[in-house]
């Protein structure tokens, strides 16, 4: 009964979606005011499944065990768990209903080395209460124009947190909540197909989320930004020195503004080719920039369907990764089992493809976004001729002190042709605060001027 649901449920949203085009409406006072009571207060649905393998929400992850300090991200605070059961390429098919496409073919290309250890289910997504009264109201407020590029009436919480459309979804994902400003050092690691690995950069990371700013009246400002962030590169030594800045915005139509500073030229320019399929510097162009972090930027390339829900195995709770050196997390083609916690979640499946009018390298793409805080857990992605070309996989850590489950930093990308994979914003060589929220730091911060001397130290 519960899967005949799940599918009515796919159909229906499919059918809002199809009628409802680009714009989309507001849910009704009713339908919101399931928020905090069916629905989790960020639209999750609260109940278990029905075998509970999925357990119900009971307020996320907000309370420090003895031992955890701010900031640290090695504290696991599920340590004691044990698999409930281990996925091997010789039990695959028992499983692959519950499996992505690209984490089905990890296990063909590594048969004798990959396996997943499934976990007991922890639903450790939490936010501030402000956060979920900002949600209730965007839900009857907020709204999508501008084909799709422009969000309206919303700050402060989950946009959409009742979504109708697969563009709902995936706003929802890049406005996630993480904290309102953090700051993190992290390193990005390539392995080329033959198992050689190379440092591809080591930066600190400052991050700040105006959308989540408590005075909603920066919202009403005509350049609203919902992210703004700062990477200091200091390795390896051909990269020491160079600096990004990104401004992301609520309306695409504006457009998205990097700034670069290259030590050699000793100045910093506006970059706004850095986008879409542009090969990644920061992992040495081995996945593309909007490939990081389970896809950012803006959206307009591709139409979007809401497929549905479904119940899926994912990294989850990853903060054990964490715990561990990067080489010692890192195997010859994927990261070592032992230290990932993979658990059953409920997703939202959307699939993105290219309008006919538009360019770029992966035509098409499938994302599983996570129901309890909006981030995407696992994103596929097919070449021209339809074969199965790319896989991103987050791994979400718990920070009660947040709180929240970070889905925005930790990750693995593997490119399925050349088997050359990246181990995106590795934190285990970071000793202390690995990502720890701040106090915010003024607009003139993420400002080109500003970025110049922070690049000259």
């Amino acid at each position: 009964m519960y899967k005949n649901k799940i599918r009515n449920l796919a159909v229906c949203v499919a059918i809002l979606s199809a009628s409802a085009g680009v714009a989309q409406a507001k849910v009704s006072p009713e339908e919101a005011a399931k928020l905090g009571n069916e629905l989790t207060p960020l639209g999750a649905e609260k109940a278990a499944n029905a075998d509970g393998s999925i357990p119900a929400w009971t307020g996320g992850y907000t309370e420090s065990h003895p031992g955890f300090e701010e900031g640290d991200r090695t504290f696991n605070p599920f340590a004691d768990d044990k698999p409930l059961y281990t996925i091997t390429i010789d039990n695959l098919d028992q499983y692959r209903d519950k499996l992505a496409d690209g984490v089905i073919q990890l296990f063909k290309d590594n048969p004798d080395t990959f396996r997943i250890d499934v976990y007991p289910t922890r639903r450790t997504a939490a936010a501030p209460q402000y956060v979920y009264d900002n949600t209730r109201e965007n839900a009857t407020r907020a709204t999508l124009t501008n084909n799709g590029l422009t969000v309206e009436g919303a700050y402060g919480g989950v946009p959409f947190p009742i979504p109708q459309s697969g563009l709902e979804v995936h706003w929802n994902h890049m406005t996630l909540w993480r904290g309102v400003a953090t700051e993190t050092e992290y390193k990005v690691w390539t392995t080329t197909g033959d198992g050689s690995r190379i440092l591809a950069t080591a930066a600190e990371d400052i991050g700040q989320y105006p959308y989540y700013y408590a005075d909603s009246s920066y919202q009403e400002t005509p350049d609203a930004k919902y992210m703004k962030a700062i990477q200091l590169a200091y390795a390896p030594a051909f990269r020491a020195g160079e600096a990004l800045m990104v401004h992301n915005v609520l309306d695409h139509d504006k457009g998205r503004t990097l700034w670069q500073y290259l030590a050699g030229q000793r100045r910093v320019r506006q970059a706004p080719s850095i986008n879409f399929d542009t090969p990644n510097v920061v992992a040495s162009g081995v996945n593309f920039v909007d490939e990081t972090f389970g896809g950012g930027g803006s959206p307009e390339r591709f139409d979007w369907k809401l497929i549905g829900k479904r119940e899926m195995i994912i990294p989850y709770n990853n903060n054990a990764l964490l715990a561990n050196k990067d080489e010692e997390v890192m195997g010859k083609r994927h990261a070592k089992p032992e230290h990932m916690r993979w658990e059953l979640h409920r997703v939202w499946e959307v699939e993105a493809t290219l309008k006919p009018d538009s360019r770029h390298a992966v035509p098409k793409r499938k994302y599983y976004y996570d129901e309890d805080n909006w981030g995407t857990a696992i994103m596929d992605g097919w070449d021209a001729e339809g074969n199965l070309w790319r896989t991103s996989l987050t791994t979400p850590f718990a920070a009660p002190d947040i709180p929240a489950t970070v889905n925005y930093c930790t990750g693995f990308f593997h490119d399925h042709r050349t088997r050359a994979w990246v181990y995106n914003c590795a934190l285990g060589d970071v000793a202390g605060e690995q990502y720890n929220e701040v106090e915010p730091r003024s607009e003139s911060y993420f400002s080109p001027q500003s970025l110049l001397r922070m690049s000259g130290r």
